[in-house]
């Protein structure tokens, strides 16, 4: 049986989202069994302490403790949940940060009503951002075009391109209000916080388009903060690059031109 589809969960395209999928199925299975239980306990009662079963009231109550027992099973399980899976795959998911050579690291900046990707450039180096360079059509990172570092760097809008298999430290930050960054097939969802900058991380196992949303209502266009996440093999990703990278170099030499 595919519980994923039992669940309405999306495809699962990282490293994580098994572990994800499995602390799910058991907190619904969890909640199942006590809804059935509670069920069943309910419709006994009802019979059993019925006004014509029980035309004297009752000041003793029950006497035995299996409720305790129940109770005391529920709140077991539940730390079971909590320390064995719960705990653990925070430790290791959220808390600890892969210490691979490879990682691909990103800034996400999110704005009403959009993504604003940085990538740091074949020197994997990000540039200098500052507010006074800010321009909402040609700079919408404020990328300081002085800042060697940065005229590398690579910009896009709505668009995420990652490659496969290796990790992707994605680190988001806020220009205005609260956002939240959800990527459902990678078992992803952030809050971003203004004026604070907050890391996720994943590991891509698809290839392929995946969406992008704010799982966080942010204003009156919150519905079309939409953007894309495309996954790449490592060929196609250094294709991707080399192709951003000379766009970019063009449009600096264009900029530096319009400046002489």
């Amino acid at each position: 049986m595919d519980f994923r589809k039992l669940f309405f969960l999306p495809e699962s395209a990282s490293l994580h989202a098994h572990e994800v999928d499995l602390l799910i199925y058991l907190v619904h299975l969890l909640m199942f069994i006590l809804f059935i239980g509670w069920a069943v306990y309910f419709v006994i009662v009802l019979i059993r302490f019925s006004k014509r079963k029980n035309p004297t009231a009752n000041y003793h109550g029950v006497q035995n403790h299996t409720s305790s027992y129940i109770e005391t099973a529920v709140a077991v399980i539940e730390t079971i949940l909590l320390l064995g899976f719960s705990i653990p795959f925070w430790a290791k998911q959220v808390n600890a940060f892969p210490e691979r050579t490879d990682t691909v690291e990103i800034r996400v900046v999110a704005e009403q009503f959009a993504w604003n990707f940085h990538y740091p450039g074949p020197d994997g180096i990000f540039g200098k951002t500052d507010i006074k360079y800010f321009d909402k059509q040609s700079n919408p990172l404020g990328l300081d075009p002085n800042d060697p570092h940065g005229k590398d760097d690579i910009t896009t809008i709505n668009q995420l391109h990652l490659p496969i298999g290796r990790p992707a430290i994605i680190r988001l930050s806020s220009r205005d209000v609260i956002h939240c960054f959800s990527l459902p097939v990678m078992r992803v969802k952030q809050d971003i916080i203004p004026g604070m900058s907050i890391p996720v991380w994943f590991i891509p196992t698809k290839t392929g388009q995946f969406d992008i949303g704010c799982a966080q209502l942010c204003g009156i266009g919150h519905y079309r903060m939409r953007g894309y996440l495309t996954i790449h093999d490592e060929t196609d990703f250094k294709k991707w690059l080399e192709q951003q990278a000379a766009a970019a170099s063009t449009s600096q030499e264009a900029g530096d031109d319009f400046w002489k």
